[in-house]
């Protein structure tokens, strides 16, 4: 594993770490290979039955450290996630085969946002800031905002967020469904916990089940805009304004977009 992303089991439930804190969290291809092995894990071991995901510190993801995977990602290269892991975001390979519920605090930001959405459960603190903010970058959500936010909020507010890239707040995420429930700063990872307890009570093959066949009801159209999207996602990264905009964010700026 990860020294960024540390796992440990608790019983039938998995719990996954991440502690990037002087970046606030933020995922590199270090703590996404470690998302994808820990979510392999608890796929693959009969023992454990439901994953806990959380982040230490003030923060729960400040996003993709773009500055470290720019470069990746605008060649192409859509194997940061490791064909032995399963994909935390459910897009690019096959997710975790069991429940996964999520803790956030502080800063959640897009990777982190579209985590949340592919996860099943999420116990937000009241301190819990939640933005989709590739737009001011000048290139597109790669974790599946564009598809999993219009199905959750509707499409005026999914578009409200995704075009605008401004933050909303955890009571503003709990309306539209992002997040189940929202609990005092400091209690929820205890709360994810009492959830995922709950769900690892019930019979495990019926909840795989449930899990799969609900899965499946709402992802029909998910392969095609999978392909759309990388292909939108390669072009946009290789655009004058992508570099702008990753150039702006690193250099604490406001971008000059041109459309090219």
């Amino acid at each position: 594993m990860s020294p960024t992303v540390q796992v440990h089991q608790d019983g039938p439930l998995l719990m996954i770490a991440v502690d990037r804190q002087e970046k606030a969290n933020a995922y590199d291809a270090e703590v996404i290979e470690g998302l994808a092995m820990a979510y392999a894990r608890l796929s693959d071991d009969d023992a454990l039955r439901v994953g806990v995901l959380y982040a230490h510190g003030r923060h729960f993801t400040g996003g993709l450290d773009l500055a470290s995977l720019a470069p990746r990602l605008a060649a192409g290269d859509t194997g940061i996630v490791p064909a032995e892991g399963r994909d935390p975001w459910g897009l690019w390979g096959e997710p975790a085969s069991k429940p996964v519920v999520v803790a956030v605090q502080g800063r959640c930001f897009t990777a982190g946002l579209e985590l949340v959405l592919n996860a099943d459960l999420c116990v937000a603190a009241d301190d819990a800031v939640f933005g989709q903010q590739e737009v001011g970058r000048g290139i597109i959500a790669l974790g599946g905002a564009t598809a999993r936010l219009p199905q959750r909020a509707g499409w005026g507010r999914a578009m409200r967020y995704l075009l605008t890239g401004d933050l909303f707040d955890a009571d503003e995420a709990l309306r539209m469904g992002i997040v189940q429930e929202v609990v005092p700063a400091g209690n929820e990872r205890e709360r994810a916990v009492e959830l995922a307890r709950r769900i690892a009570e019930q019979a495990p093959l019926a909840v795989r089940a449930t899990l799969a066949e609900a899965r499946a009801a709402v992802a029909q159209p998910d392969g095609d805009a999978a392909a759309r999207l990388r292909e939108a996602g390669t072009r946009l990264l290789a655009s004058a304004d992508a570099h702008e905009g990753i150039s702006a964010l690193i250099e604490k700026r406001a971008p000059v977009f041109t459309g090219t």
